[in-house]
């Protein structure tokens, strides 16, 4: 919210600058040294050539130039008379203006895309104002580093009917990977084979087993596509790829490659569009290996290859002898390739397996689960992540053992397995509509590197989309406006996002101009506006999966589209089956249970009159309201404007989705309400507080009701994510329900025997709580000696009159400790035990405040929610 709404930069402050730049620009690459002549480089100075050459500034010409912009590194002979930071790291971006009065910028780094980033940061200041004096005009270095190894964004072919169209426009792909090096991602991945879950009920099949649409092997002349494929089409394909691969690789980008299924047989499939022919068990696992390694060959690019190696794969878990075999694939590729093995099940054994190709390995594992939390890696699972014993069958390891890796890091920080954590946000929150919370994406740069991490890879907005064989005709933007959509919009509408998401984890601190242009170009004087309404309703959803998750599914639960359960005991089989009995509102478990309170929770701490430090459900209301309210005014202010009176298609879009949200977070808000009167009317009988239960839940089936009917205007009937119901549709479907439960509601209150326990509900939550501000200051560690006790000091003011310190190995398979700390005076203090720090994991901690009234935590959530509520060591000394 802060970044969002703050004040507008000089630069661009000036894109109604009417002042004509005077004279030439000079552009001088270093041509004596190797990294100024990568494809990368030359590509970025040819876009800034570009965008001088739009604002009629010429970048040849005679006299002497008006400025003289100079590429080179680090070191070169023309970096020399420049004031050269310290910071060396990869990727470093260095803008520097020169001492003297010659009016020249150099562009430096250690690497080419340091460089290649500094070009197109000057770039976007050009494209950004009429002026290009001003844009190139700098008071100060700028310097920018990263803690992010890995900063990528995937996109899934998922559909035939709406993919393919995308998939083979060439244009499409050069705009669209021109996005991704302005944000700053360093890597693409292309996703193929995660069109379903299971091999079985499938329909829309189109390189979901994808070998054979791409390549055709002389070794296995059967191995064929049923019904086959026209005639030259796997041909273009293969050219396809390699297109994106080559033009990926010429941004200065990593091409990842990712591919999730390798079952090749459909079980219980009679619809499906195709079948592949001339395969057996006993050819299958060389085959792939064969196919695998004929796709590294023609296709030089693939930095890195991303496989589903649990049983969702198509692969039984505990077939090692078929991975093996894959895995030759890359130990005779001839080239580094980073392989990303998805965490889920992952096992010491595949890692050994991967370890033998000798290249690098990460891990992939789910931020939030398969959703958009808030900017933190959650403080722990729910309790039905938690391991298992005596499982069997396909999904042995997975939902066993090493059940704990499903959802999050699991226990792959443990010190010394030769595995690089990297964590990918998956599309289950909000899939449809406009994102833009920078403050979140902060957040998420800065929990990208957390405890060492390589970084994290975006599932892209509208990924999924299509889905088991649930692709439509017209497009994937799904508008029943057109005058909103169009049908070469696709992924245009969220360029904000993109920028928002790359920039902040390429630099979590980054100035609010890296995404301030987009808005600008995009929205015009509406823009500062129409940017604190986004931010602040783009950080609803993530705030109502973080508290209260009926599923960690995205294959089950739709926040963003959410089909309803009931407020009522669940008595049929339950929707989201990973909630906890009786699957209702109130008992649904928070993503992180270990700092928020679920709806039953907290009813029976207001009961027994007990006072607890954890995020409660109405705190989340309310906070959830200021977010709507905040939203609702900035947007006011924005359709004050110029921009916003003339209504063009960008910002309709934008304003039709922060309604839709707005509308969500009404509904959520007033749910929440609803359930916890519910459980408080449960608890003591108390008729007033179903009263207000019920007004409640009216007002969020009122809410629900005016946000849908808008939006049957805007969105076509049917949004389509998947094959069911709860993954398509539109918000209107969702309303029989919803009245349905708020009926249902309404007759148990009329006829429940529910002794009167005497104890005014009403007045429980008549005056919402308000969280404390204890004052404590801490100052962490930087490094831990295993073995040895980890002292740890807390220095507090009154009222504070007692401390626990609550502490981890920083591994989901372990479950939090804490101790009541010693007092002196206002200092606490503690000690993890040295017996506990011996261990192969990093630490993590943080405290609970009490005073004789109330209760609060240290590090308290932040105002935007994006912030670390815990310390964290995985230096060891």
């Amino acid at each position: 919210m802060q970044l969002a709404a703050a004040a507008t930069s000089s630069i661009g402050s000036s894109v109604r600058a009417t002042s004509r730049f005077n004279g030439s620009v000079a552009l001088k690459v270093d041509s004596s040294d190797a990294l100024t002549k990568t494809p990368g480089v030359s590509w970025a100075v040819e876009q800034l050539r570009s965008a001088l050459e739009s604002r009629e500034v010429p970048t040849h010409g005679s006299g002497r130039p008006a400025v003289t912009i100079i590429v080179a590194p680090f070191g070169a002979v023309l970096a020399n008379s420049f004031a050269l930071p310290k910071e060396r790291g990869p990727e470093t971006v260095a803008l520097i203006p020169s001492n003297g009065g010659d009016r020249s910028i150099l562009v430096s780094g250690v690497d080419a895309r340091g460089l290649i980033y500094g070009v197109l940061e000057l770039t976007d200041r050009v494209r950004a104002t009429d002026d290009p004096m001003i844009a190139l005009t700098l008071p100060d270095s700028i310097v920018e580093t990263t803690p992010n190894r890995i900063r990528s964004v995937a996109r899934s072919f998922c559909s035939e009917i709406e993919d393919k169209s995308w998939f083979y426009d060439r244009s499409f792909w050069t705009s669209y990977l021109d996005t991704l090096a302005f944000a700053r991602f360093n890597r693409f991945n292309f996703t193929l084979g995660i069109g379903y879950d299971f091999p079985k009920g499938v329909t829309g099949d189109y390189l979901h087993f994808p070998y054979p649409y791409l390549v055709k092997l002389e070794k296995y002349p059967d191995v064929r596509v049923d019904p086959p494929l026209p005639s030259g089409e796997r041909e273009k394909n293969l050219e396809t790829l390699q297109f994106i691969a080559a033009e990926t690789e010429r941004r200065g980008l990593d091409f990842q490659l990712a591919i999730w299924t390798h079952a090749y047989m459909w079980t219980d499939s009679p619809n499906s569009d195709h079948h592949i022919l001339g395969l057996t068990p006993a050819s299958h696992a060389a085959y792939c290996r064969d196919a695998l390694a004929e796709l590294l060959k023609v296709c030089p690019q693939i930095r890195g290859v991303t496989l589903r190696v649990h049983g969702e794969s198509g692969i039984p878990e505990g077939s090692y002898d078929f991975w093996e075999i894959l895995f030759d694939a890359f130990r005779n590729a001839g080239r580094p390739i980073e392989i990303d093995m998805h965490a889920k099940g992952l096992d010491q054994r595949m890692i050994d397996i991967g370890h033998k190709t000798g290249m690098r390995l990460t891990a992939g594992a789910k931020f939030w689960a398969e959703h958009l939390g808030i900017g933190y890696h959650q403080a722990d699972i729910r309790a039905t992540e938690y391991p298992r014993e005596n499982v069997t069958g396909t999904f042995a390891v997975s939902n066993g053992a090493r059940n704990f890796t499903r959802y999050g890091y699991g226990d792959f920080y443990r010190e010394g397995n030769g595995i690089d954590l990297l964590y990918r946000v998956w599309p289950g929150t909000q899939r449809h509509l406009l994102w833009g919370d920078a403050a979140l994406a902060s957040g998420y740069g800065h929990a990208a590197n957390f405890c060492g991490a390589a970084g994290m890879e975006i599932c892209e907005p509208l990924t999924f989309k299509g889905r088991e064989g649930a692709g439509l005709p017209g497009g994937r933007d799904a508008y029943a406006n057109r005058q909103l959509g169009a049908s070469t919009l696709d992924t245009d509408k969220f360029d904000l996002t993109y920028r928002i998401w790359g920039r902040h984890l390429y630099n979590p601190g980054t100035s609010p101009d890296s995404y301030r242009h987009s808005l600008q170009k995009t929205y015009g004087d509406a823009s500062e506006q129409l940017g604190i309404a986004l931010a602040n309703s783009s950080r609803i959803l993530p705030l109502v999966t973080t508290a209260w998750l009926p599923s960690a599914s995205n294959h089950s639960l739709w926040v963003e589209m959410y089909t309803p359960t009931s407020i009522l005991p669940v008595k049929e089989k339950p929707l989201y089956s990973d909630s906890p009995a009786p699957h209702n509102v109130s008992s649904v478990s928070p993503l992180d249970p270990q700092l928020f309170a679920s709806i039953d929770s907290y009813a029976q701490t207001l009961v027994h009159k007990e006072v607890g430090p954890h995020y409660n459900p109405l705190e989340v209301a309310q906070w959830m309201d200021e977010m709507i309210a905040r939203s609702a005014n900035a947007l006011s202010n924005a359709k004050k404007t110029a921009a916003g009176r003339m209504s063009s298609p960008a910002f309709r879009r934008a304003e039709e989705d922060i309604l839709i949200l707005n509308g969500l977070g009404c509904y959520f808000a007033s749910l929440f309400r609803a359930a916890l009167c519910y459980s408080l009317f449960e608890r003591t009988g108390d008729k007033q507080v179903a009263a207000k239960s019920l007004n409640c839940y009216r007002k969020a089936l009122e809410s629900w009701r005016k946000m849908a009917t808008r939006a049957k205007s805007v969105y076509a009937a049917d949004v389509s994510y998947g094959s069911i119901p709860i993954r398509r549709g539109h918000w209107l479907d969702r309303v029989p329900e919803i009245e349905k439960d708020v009926a249902a509601l309404d007759q148990y209150f009329a006829t429940a025997n529910v002794t009167n326990t005497g104890i005014d509900a009403i007045a429980l939550i008549a005056a919402p709580r308000r969280r404390p501000n204890y004052k404590a200051s801490h100052i962490p560690a930087q490094t831990f000696h295993p073995g040895s006790d980890l002292a740890i000091r807390l220095q507090t003011e009154d009222p504070v009159a007692e401390v626990v310190l609550w502490y981890r190995h920083v591994t989901h398979a372990e479950r939090w400790l804490s101790k009541r700390m010693e007092r002196n005076g206002d200092v606490f203090t503690a000690a993890i035990p040295g017996a506990y720090t011996q261990s192969e994991f990093p630490l993590q901690y943080y405290f609970e405040l009490r005073s004789e009234a109330d209760a609060t935590f240290h590090p308290a959530l932040n105002p935007t929610l994006s912030n670390q509520p815990y310390f964290a060591l995985y230096r060891r000394a």
